[in-house]
């Protein structure tokens, strides 16, 4: 789906002579975690006559921010009969609109998130590895700018390049905490089904089961591929380490990994789908030389150079 319309035409309904706050719309796409990405989809907000981004501002009434500056956002709410006074709205409470109609499609996404978390198998589904697909988004600076997928494949054993693969298009989605796989997934099905060969393991840069639901974008993608798959993430998103394990309410979740001694920090490896925990980070050790697991570094740049 496409969140920025979406986003966009909730604040369309804001009437006349009232505001609204990242928070309220953020609650009305379904999820109040999706707050700081409403302020980033107003601050690219292309057309501010068409869509008046101005009348959102923060929970305490204070401005925030806007794309042609301050000084045009305050001139916009006095011709929208909003008074403002050091830096915040008057009468906050009197002007404040948070009634959308909505049907609220990030608890849809989530629903269905969970629901294919159900097929999730953590266990190894396969005889040998023979290839390993690594893949990468890279995103302009301007969310409404072409991005650029990759993905390289290589060869387990002899750690060779097999194949290499780019997909050019605009994203749809703002990232939203614990939603990637629906701004990613796309471009990813988009690079899976344009390989040549099919790979043994899909490399994700993300997380499989180190996840707050259990289910990241690794976990999706190999669910909807019905493929073996590994999440490996920069940071750890949930749980807490003891002796290089993240665990979750006492379980097991995935590991973190320092690739050599020169790496100071780790990233952290968790199995996506049809791969066990510890063939999940045998494999990203075995492939990995510098901080990041070659296919994933290899799909990173190859994502940068091209975008």
């Amino acid at each position: 789906m496409n969140l920025f319309e979406y986003t966009y035409n909730l604040v369309r309904q804001i009437p006349d002579g009232k505001i609204s706050t990242y928070g309220a719309v953020a609650r009305a796409l379904g999820d109040i975690r999706a707050s700081r990405a409403v302020g980033r989809m107003m601050n690219q907000n292309p057309n501010a006559d068409d869509m008046p981004c101005f009348k959102i501002v923060y929970s305490d009434g204070k401005l925030g921010g806007f794309g042609l500056g301050i000084d045009d956002k305050i001139r916009r709410l006095k011709q929208d009969d909003i008074s403002v006074k050091n830096g915040r709205i008057v009468d906050f409470e009197d002007v404040l609109f948070d009634d959308f109609k909505t049907d609220y499609p990030l608890k849809k996404l989530r629903m269905e998130q969970m629901e294919l978390s159900k097929k999730m198998e953590i266990a190894d589904d396969f005889d040998e590895i023979e290839t390993v697909a690594g893949f990468d988004i890279a995103y302009p600076k301007n969310d409404f700018d072409d991005c650029c997928g990759a993905c390289v494949v290589m060869d387990y054993t002899t750690k060779e390049v097999i194949e290499e693969k780019t997909v050019f298009a605009k994203i749809h989605f703002p990232y939203v905490p614990t939603y990637l796989s629906f701004r990613e997934l796309p471009f990813l099905k988009k690079l899976v089904v344009s390989l040549e060969s099919k790979p043994t393991v899909l490399m994700i840069d993300g997380n499989g089961l180190m996840h707050p639901y259990g289910f990241g974008i690794a976990s999706h993608v190999g669910v909807s591929f019905n493929a073996p798959s590994i999440g490996v993430a920069k940071s750890m998103l949930c749980g807490k380490l003891e002796n290089n394990v993240v665990k979750m309410d006492n379980k097991k979740i995935g590991y973190a990994l320092f690739s050599s001694k020169r790496v100071r920090k780790p990233i952290y490896v968790s199995p996506g789908h049809k791969i066990s925990f510890e063939t999940s980070l045998e494999v990203v050790r075995h492939l990995s030389v510098y901080k990041n697991p070659e296919p994933l570094r290899r799909a990173h740049i190859l994502a940068t150079t091209s975008i």
